[in-house]
């Protein structure tokens, strides 16, 4: 059994289905299937069978699953270590990141520090904050940037902190709020919260919803185009959006903040290529 094998099981475990495992890995379905036979010739039992749309696996189909993906997280560490040990900032370093921060500050980020350490690759993988906690909680990233209050064991530093905003395209007092149209899009839980939370503060009467989008780029073109008005975080507001922008407070004149936060594990530290990266994120949190 090779890393070939371990990535074949663990990618069959995620589709349960061998024609999308098989594009997936890049190979012919005969030819992963010819693999997986031979596991089960190697070990001597059966790993799977055969359902409507797909396979399940067998119990010890599991228990070799679960065992391939100790063994990639161990070869990935290995491989890790080894760089390690040469003198010269280099590998690959393995990011989840929450999709707002990649998309309006994280390429800014990656450019400058490409620039100081050319021989640094990145493997970045962006979700919703909760995606990218499990990634950190499975190593499957060696970092993590956050949005939002998660609880985590490991090391947890602030990047960045942003009012929360209300937009649309006129002038509107906040006390006629309940009665304007409001434009909902789809993120994590932890906004959700913070919008509800600062909603109930100031209002009794629920937000009068017009619109659901997928995408809060989406939701902000309705709001462009005078077709409600929305609650948006600011880092995904630019100038040239001409918006009406009003920062939110609660009933207290506190300020409804959201925070990015940078998260890793002690043993990561280890890495030099993770090491520099932290030093250089904290020390240019300005980018």
């Amino acid at each position: 059994m090779d890393e070939k094998d371990w990535n074949a099981l663990c990618i069959l475990d995620q589709e349960k289905n061998i024609s999308r495992a098989s594009e997936r890995l890049y190979i012919s379905q005969p030819a992963l299937t010819y693999r997986l036979k031979n596991l089960e010739k190697e070990f001597g039992t059966k790993l799977f069978f055969k359902i409507k749309g797909g396979i399940e696996f067998t119990n010890e189909g599991l228990h070799l699953v679960e065992y391939s993906r100790e063994m990639i997280k161990k070869l990935q560490v290995t491989k890790d270590n080894m760089i390690n040990l040469q003198n010269e900032v280099r590998g690959t370093l393995r990011i989840g990141v929450s999709s707002n921060f990649a998309q309006y500050k994280l390429p800014k980020i990656l450019k400058q520090f490409s620039t100081n350490f050319p021989n640094v690759q990145f493997n970045i993988n962006t979700g919703w904050s909760t995606d990218i906690l499990n990634l950190l909680n499975s190593a499957n990233v060696q970092l993590g940037i956050l949005r939002g209050n998660y609880e985590w064991y490991g090391r947890k530093t602030l990047l960045h902190k942003e009012k929360l905003c209300l937009i649309s395209k006129k002038e509107i007092d906040m006390i006629d709020l309940p009665k304007l149209p409001f434009i909902n899009y789809k993120t994590d839980s932890s906004l959700k919260a913070l919008i509800n939370g600062w909603w109930h503060d100031r209002y009794s009467e629920p937000p009068f919803i017009m619109m659901e989008t997928d995408r809060l780029e989406t939701c902000k073109e309705m709001v462009k185009n005078d077709l409600g008005i929305a609650i948006v975080p600011q880092i995904c507001l630019q100038p040239s959006d001409n918006l009406q922008i009003y920062e939110l407070s609660y009933h207290d004149d506190e300020p409804v903040y959201r925070y990015t936060w940078l998260m890793y594990n002690q043993d990561s530290l280890k890495l030099s290529t993770v090491n520099h990266f932290i030093n250089f994120i904290n020390e240019n949190t300005d980018i």
